[in-house]
């Protein structure tokens, strides 16, 4: 009995030597991870408590981005009030004829305004004012939203005219559209009759008073602004290029048709852009209107602006087809 009890007394001796080494460790790393798990709860506490979180940077970053470009069109807009000569140029169309496709268009036309109004006018959903061949928008839907750069879902009836025929096509694309680059390309969304339709628009600027740069020739903006004392007029350099495959390409002369069809449209697109960027700079010149919107803020609109015009322009519809009915 005598040993049993000394047994156990050296066992709790060497269990409370264990112990007093690694309590304190066991305890400091509890604390660590309580004061951690407390650290990370806050911090998630504050995230929850700001409704805009990480989003709210970002859509200041985008704010920013839209101010600084809404400043630099305004200033632009300067220059052409203090001179709108400009003689519109008739445009360049290209057609070629790949393979196994109806044929590839490209048209090239120099407009004289800067390209973010010509850009404006190009995605506004309202556009349908601006070019005829849209008889109608069927729906519109922004799939993606990151600012400056947009994809939207578009369906549409669209006329076409050539000779003494004319018709209505219905086109559905997926546009992708990116304010940093003024670029928009589309891409037929399903297949049908036609099995590719498919192009992009591009707007570059142009330096329309280069001149005043003397024998200096600016690559940049900046460049350009410098050398003419900021005086200089922007304009822009247009490129439309699409592709045309439908699913069965038809021999001639009907393939010669539906090529005349094709860069026929394409040319009344480009009139009706050249048409209304001439309007455009004769407000410039007369001076700003009494319109309840300025000539500025309709031509610097952000993607927010752009979808509430979109909202209110389907609610419209809807009323008027309601008090049709």
């Amino acid at each position: 009995m005598g040993k049993a009890s000394v047994n156990n007394s050296g066992s709790d001796t060497k269990r409370n030597v264990v112990s007093s080494v690694f309590d304190p460790a066991f305890s400091k790393f509890v604390g660590l991870s309580q004061k951690l798990h407390a650290r990370v709860k806050s911090q998630l506490k504050n995230l929850t408590a700001d409704k805009h979180g990480i989003g709210s940077s970002w859509r200041q970053d985008n704010e920013i981005s839209y101010n600084s470009i809404q400043i630099d069109l305004e200033k632009q807009l300067d220059s052409w009030r203090g001179n709108t000569s400009w003689t519109d140029q008739p445009p360049v169309i290209k057609v070629s004829i790949p393979k196994g496709s109806l044929c590839n268009l490209k048209a090239e036309v120099d407009v004289g305004l800067p390209p973010d109004a010509v850009y404006n006018i190009v995605i506004d959903p309202d556009n349908r004012r601006v070019f005829k061949n849209i008889k109608e928008v069927l729906s519109r839907k922004v799939v993606v939203d990151e600012g400056l750069r947009q994809v939207v879902e578009v369906e549409q009836a669209a006329l076409w005219r050539f000779l003494w025929w004319s018709g209505t096509i219905s086109v559905h694309v997926l546009v992708d559209q990116n304010r940093a680059d003024h670029s928009m390309r589309f891409k037929q969304v399903k297949s049908g009759f036609m099995k590719r339709f498919e192009g992009n628009w591009k707007v570059k600027p142009l330096f329309v008073d280069e001149h005043m740069c003397d024998r200096l020739k600016p690559k940049t903006l900046e460049e350009y602004d410098q050398c003419t004392g900021g005086k200089g007029r922007v304009g822009s350099k247009v490129t439309l290029d699409q592709l045309i495959q439908p699913a069965i390409v038809p021999p001639p002369p009907i393939s010669w048709y539906l090529r005349g069809i094709t860069a026929k449209t394409t040319e009344m697109l480009i009139h009706d852009l050249l048409a209304e960027t001439a309007k455009i700079r004769k407000r410039l010149a007369a001076g700003e209107t009494d319109d309840s919107q300025s000539l500025d803020e309709q031509l610097t609109v952000n993607p927010g602006d752009i979808k509430e015009r979109w909202a209110a322009h389907r609610r419209t519809s809807r009323r008027r087809r309601n008090n049709i009915c």
